[in-house]
């Protein structure tokens, strides 16, 4: 469900001009309008990872992993959307010896990734909850959240912002006794983000979110008028 759209008049003054002759005159200038809202979906990531000497070891180590976030999701496993966990990473890496005179000794790293996105926000911390009891790395952040239906969003926040610029053309065009006639030129900015605040507060040792913030479309439009 969309929010009532806020509109704004931009500070700018607009520009009117006469010409010499006959023609109508045109004025200049601007409309913006946001729309606030909360997010209803967020991208996750897991990786489940395992160190050890032996590359079959941490292989192993990782697919147990993965067997347990499987059976752990089995009863939401199908409300998780473009889901994927299918491909298995395996490198070496070299760890320094503490003594000086002794050679890095090199350990087999396996990891395995897993991706999907929820549309139900109510399925987050019992999520979250599961990759902690595995111990599985994750990262929650802002960039993680959107809505379902941007694209309508910012189709709304665009119709406010024309709106807002039609708005101001009739006040110009009433100030001289005048109305307001067809659009001459328009310039369009579809819409964006306003600057994010924090989407994802944690809750101490449990790492649960406890809020998902709201977030703001802004859009602007510049259109030349005729005055009639």
């Amino acid at each position: 469900m969309f929010h009532n759209v806020h509109r704004y008049l931009l500070a700018s003054t607009a520009l009117i001009l006469f010409p010499l002759g006959a023609s109508a005159a045109e004025v200049s200038l601007s409309g913006q309008a946001s729309v606030k809202y909360t997010p209803d979906s967020a991208r996750l990531q897991f990786t489940a990872r395992a160190e050890h000497k032996l590359p079959e070891t941490a292989t192993e180590e990782v697919n147990e992993q993965m067997e347990k976030w499987r059976e752990s999701i089995e009863d939401f496993r199908d409300r998780l959307k473009s889901y994927s966990d299918a491909s298995l990473n395996l490198y070496s890496r070299s760890i320094p010896s503490p003594e000086r005179d002794e050679e890095p000794r090199r350990v087999a790293v396996a990891s395995q990734t897993v991706s999907f996105t929820i549309d139900d926000l109510s399925l987050l911390n019992p999520i979250l909850a599961q990759a902690q009891s595995l111990g599985m790395d994750y990262n929650v952040g802002p960039h993680q959240f959107f809505h379902s239906d941007e694209v309508g969003l910012r189709k709304q926040a665009l119709a406010g912002a024309i709106a807002d610029a039609k708005s101001r053309c009739e006040f110009v065009a009433r100030e001289l006794d005048k109305q307001c006639g067809e659009v001459m030129t328009i310039n369009v900015d579809g819409g964006h983000q306003s600057p994010m605040p924090m989407m994802a507060e944690m809750r101490g040792a449990s790492d649960a979110v406890s809020e998902v913030g709201s977030r703001e479309l802004e859009a602007r439009v510049s259109a030349t008028f005729e005055l009639e």
